[in-house]
């Protein structure tokens, strides 16, 4: 395959003819801080101004009661003095009345008078009336058909005093400003926070779009953000470790693949010009072992990204340990006949569980044995106890062990203490990186060391039960 195909021109036609939208500007204070304003002040408004009709709709009946009883004395006490004189005298009368009170006295015709049915009602039965803003109060004046007008009562509503603005309206337009400002101050400080996170979200998720996936976006101040922040931070991280990873395996695989090919190529050419059998058996054996090699490498390497990549969420199970380990045991001891393979779990309690997941930990087991054959000589001992509530498995062997600087980098993936020893024995680096990941799957560890077999000591250690699964 060469970078000429087919397939890489159309994909990079493709790739050629994508241009990303261009960036919006940034998000605007004024604009946040304004919309937000108006909007909950607007709707503090509307509320104020709901609740108060609805309440001065309910209290309309007692306002009304509570002036018929306070004005009733004065009007009984003008309607006396009005029948003290003749009826022609009585223009004079309330003139000279009205001039005495805040506001207005007059009479008026029973007919010219249009009220309410309940206020016509009560006019004509001798009670006090009041018209619909509950601002002027009728009295008939006895079985005559002239009627007694008293009010308006309010001061702006009386045309003879001063136009200036009342005083429970002043009272409103005070009140309203300095809950307006206040408001606007309590807004500022709230929205300037989540200004400052939303910016600063953007500007993240702006800086990850543009590839740079090493940005992070610093603490939000507002908590509304914390939890979004803290998302964003980590889907960067990951993005960051995958694509680090798939590098990583391309560039490792891309390598690893050269020498398995290379033969293979090799034993291809021999066999076309070789006539004997048997080199022909052998290059067909050759190339075999090529491919197992290549399978091997794929199997491993899936394995690995898959665990790099998924993270899957162990599904543990609480199990008897000594019998799943020796089981694990016996299915890798076809694989180092002339060995000597045991296992000791006479430091375990009777009957000891251990959860964890039967999916992903022969994972770790076997391919900490398959390590262990690979490079042991002559002998594996696989031992297990219980420290401080937590399990630990340990695999030893006689070979020639790591050396103490490089026992933290053999966990990591492509890592070769010795390539020629590698390729000899078929090995990647990515077994024990598979451990790793498996290992912190069940929130343990794993560790290499010096053996008191003479080679290493591989040491896996999880907790023995971590409260997931039910009794």
């Amino acid at each position: 395959m060469t970078g000429n195909s087919p397939q890489g021109g159309r994909l990079l036609n493709i790739l050629g003819r994508y241009k990303p939208a261009p960036w919006r500007g940034r998000y605007s204070l004024s604009r946040l801080f304004l919309n937000f304003y108006l909007l909950v002040m607007g709707s503090f408004i509307a509320i104020a101004f709901f609740a108060d009709f609805v309440i001065s709709t309910a209290v309309k009946g007692i306002t009304d009661d509570y002036t018929s009883r306070f004005m009733r004395g004065t009007i009984v006490l003008i309607e006396d003095e009005l029948f003290r004189r003749p009826r022609s005298e009585w223009p004079k009368t309330i003139k000279a009345l009205d001039a005495k009170f805040a506001y207005r006295l007059s009479i008026i015709e029973r007919w010219t008078l249009k009220l309410p049915a309940k206020q016509a009602e009560k006019l004509d039965s001798g009670e006090l009336a009041i018209d619909a803003e509950g601002d002027v109060i009728y009295h008939r004046l006895k079985q005559t058909p002239q009627v007694l007008k008293v009010g308006p009562i309010s001061p702006g509503a009386n045309p003879d005093q001063p136009r200036i603005l009342p005083l429970d309206l002043r009272i409103r337009l005070l009140t309203w400003s300095l809950i307006g400002l206040f408001l606007a101050i309590a807004v500022w400080f709230w929205v300037r926070p989540v200004w400052r996170d939303l910016e600063a979200l953007r500007q993240t998720a702006r800086a990850l779009g543009e590839g740079h996936f090493e940005t992070r976006s610093p603490e939000a101040r507002s908590g509304a953000f914390e939890l979004l922040t803290e998302t964003l931070n980590g889907m960067a991280e990951r993005i960051q470790r995958l694509i680090a990873t798939q590098k990583e395996l391309s560039s490792a695989i891309s390598h690893e693949l050269r020498t398995p090919i290379s033969r293979m190529r090799f034993a291809l050419e021999m066999l076309t010009e070789t006539d004997e059998c048997e080199e022909q058996e052998r290059l067909w054996q050759m190339m075999n072992v090529d491919l197992e090699e290549l399978d091997n490498l794929i199997d491993s390497s899936l394995t690995y990204s898959r665990f790099e990549r998924e993270q899957p969420e162990p599904h543990l199970t609480a199990i008897e340990f000594a019998p799943w380990l020796e089981e694990e045991v016996e299915s890798m001891r076809i694989l180092g006949r002339s060995l000597e393979l045991s296992v000791d779990c006479s430091k375990l309690p009777d009957a000891q569980e251990v959860e964890l997941d039967q999916k992903s930990m022969p994972y770790a087991v076997t391919n900490l044995l398959r390590n262990a054959i690979k490079y042991t000589k002559t002998r594996i001992a696989v031992s297990t106890e219980v420290v401080a509530g937590r399990i630990r498995v340990y695999v030893d062997d006689d070979g020639i062990g790591i050396p103490a600087e490089e026992r933290q980098r053999v966990f990591f993936a492509f890592t070769r203490l010795d390539r020629s020893r590698d390729r000899a024995t078929g090995g990647y680096g990515l077994g024990l990186a598979i451990v790793r990941l498996v290992l912190e799957q069940h929130g343990g560890t794993v560790t290499a060391d010096e053996s008191p077999l003479g080679g290493a000591r591989f040491t896996l250690e999880w907790p023995l039960l971590q409260n997931v699964t039910q009794s």
